[in-house]
């Protein structure tokens, strides 16, 4: 048998693995700029918050301070008169009406005047609207009454319901009427020289108001009205 000549004839030697050594600086600086940046980010949100509490702070001291100087009241309104000489609906769905107010106004506080800037008085019945008259701005002392007079007189078309008419026929026949008077208003505080805010308060008087020319039907008693506290900061129709 022949010798070979030295030549492989075997399968491909595969070469060599090569080792690389992999740099960890780009990784490590990544997460030291990341952790810095969340480093600072967390530090300035704890200033903010330290910031907004002591102002928070300070604005509750100085109101609580100004509420023991001021000690204000809530203003008090009374409907102490009422004069209503027709209240006539006929079948053409045209109310004719004559109807006059007399409401009192009562600032209890002895430190604060009220300027009036504004007053609209609203008269309704079975929540339809059927009268109103824009009143005289004016200015109230402090520990003072003021006395306004809001006059609602002449037709107005009103569509009323089956059971509005009926109820309308029930007061007519006791010659006492269920009337609501709205009272809506833009006033200031004066505190010294300084002039405070702008209020929109919603006033509500809810009246039995006796017709003049009906025959036993008793004296209008004084009413005091209510407050829609929700409306006193914000300017809505």
């Amino acid at each position: 048998m022949s010798q070979l000549n030295g030549a492989y004839y075997g399968p491909a030697i595969p070469p060599p693995p090569r080792y690389y050594h992999r740099s960890d600086d780009q990784g490590c600086c990544c997460n030291c700029l990341c952790g810095l940046t969340r480093c600072c980010c967390g530090c300035i949100f704890s200033i903010i918050c330290k910031i907004l509490t002591f102002v928070l702070v300070l604005v509750i001291i100085a109101a609580v301070i100004i509420w023991f100087i001021v000690r204000p009241n809530v203003l008090k309104f009374y409907v102490t008169e009422t004069n209503l000489t027709e209240f006539n609906y006929g079948n053409n769905g045209i109310l004719d009406y004559n109807l006059g107010l007399n409401v009192s106004i009562r600032n209890p506080n002895s430190r604060l005047g009220v300027y009036y800037d504004d007053i609209e008085a609203t008269a309704l019945y079975e929540d339809v609207k059927f009268g109103s008259q824009s009143l005289e701005p004016f200015f109230q002392h402090k520990k003072s009454t003021r006395y306004v007079g809001p006059v609602f007189k002449g037709q107005q078309a009103m569509s009323l319901g089956e059971k509005q008419v009926s109820k309308l026929n029930k007061d007519k026949d006791s010659g006492v009427y269920d009337i609501v008077v709205k009272l809506k208003m833009k006033f200031r505080f004066k505190f010294g020289l300084i002039k405070i805010g702008s209020f929109y308060p919603k006033i509500r008087c809810d009246l039995k108001v006796p017709l003049k020319s009906h025959n036993g039907n008793g004296q209008f008693e004084t009413t005091q009205c209510g407050w829609d506290y929700r409306s006193i900061f914000l300017h809505k129709d």
